[in-house]
């Protein structure tokens, strides 16, 4: 369905507050761990790991000497990351990061970026050219453990948001340079996507980009919309619901706190000029709402 700003005079809007004030260049893959009730996040230019405490609102970083791209539970303990080519895992009690699968050895230019994990426990983490920006030579890879690494999509540009439905049999996959939130069936048992159908498509003329999303519990699609904000989309891909933000640059987001009913969103300050920077002092920083629904648990990594 083709997105159409102006519907957000239409639906509701709720605000979102800064609960953690940061300079982050790109915050981003938000993940709720309720073994700590705790919210992760990263800045990728920076290689920094977050652990952000509501309770406290604390928040303490590691930092790795390299880019740090997503992040997801381990079933296991501890979490999985993509850094800048690689696969790792990542103890946060010790800063331990046990380098695992090189992906994309032969694109130099090319990085991970966004990342998530399926219901059946799959990483899937998609890729892009961080040098010529929106080049379609990026992909998407389902990490199923050390050794085993797949290829699903190929010629993507900027390799974004991830999410499925409820029962898991719809796939949700931004291509953020193509303007376009694609849906696929996906098969729940082999871990394959198919039949791709444009779920959502944004009018490249708008300034409005796709980045990171999520599902929440009713099977509504959250969207990090950037110079727009997090909107909710139906199953159909209508506009249902807008968070507005006092950054513009909105990047992804994720259910948290009691019984998932908080809404996380991550922010970045790139590409803002100075002025914008100025007018927008709470950008790259971390933002919370109540958006009046529950979201879904996220699966740990099974590998």
């Amino acid at each position: 369905m083709k997105f159409d700003p102006k519907q957000i005079s239409r639906v509701t809007t709720l605000p979102a507050d800064c609960v953690l004030r940061k300079d982050s260049p790109l915050g981003e893959s938000p993940l709720w761990d309720p073994r700590e009730n705790v919210l992760h996040w990263v800045d990728i230019p920076r290689g920094q790991i977050h652990r952000f405490d509501p309770a406290s609102g604390k928040n303490t970083t590691h930092t790795i000497a390299d880019k740090v791209t997503s992040l997801a539970l381990r079933s296991s303990g501890g979490l999985v990351i993509t850094l800048r080519k690689n696969f790792a895992f990542f103890d946060p009690s010790t800063g331990v990061v046990e380098r695992l699968d090189l992906v994309e050895n032969d694109h130099p230019e090319n990085r991970f970026n966004d990342g998530k994990v399926d219901r059946q426990g799959r990483y899937w983490a998609g890729s892009m050219n961080e040098v010529h920006i929106g080049q379609p030579d990026g992909g998407l890879y389902r990490f199923d453990q050390p050794g085993a690494v797949s290829k699903w999509i190929s010629n993507v540009t900027i390799s974004n948001g991830t999410g499925w439905s409820p029962d898991g049999k719809t796939m949700y996959y931004t291509d953020t340079l193509r303007h376009v939130i694609t849906a696929y069936d996906f098969d729940t048992v082999r871990g394959e996507p198919a039949n791709p159908r444009v779920f959502c498509e944004i009018d490249p003329t708008s300034g409005i980009l796709p980045d990171g999303l999520t599902v929440d519990a009713e099977g509504f699609v959250w969207a990090a919309l950037i110079n727009f904000g997090c909107a909710r989309l139906d199953p159909e891909g209508r506009l249902e619901r807008v968070v507005t933000l006092p950054a513009a640059r909105c990047t992804s987001c994720t259910f948290g706190g009691v019984e998932n009913r908080d809404l996380y969103i991550t922010t970045a300050r790139e590409c803002l000029s100075e002025e914008e920077l100025a007018a927008q002092p709470e950008a790259g920083g971390l933002f919370r709402c109540q958006p009046g629904v529950a979201g879904l648990p996220e699966t740990p990594f099974a590998g």
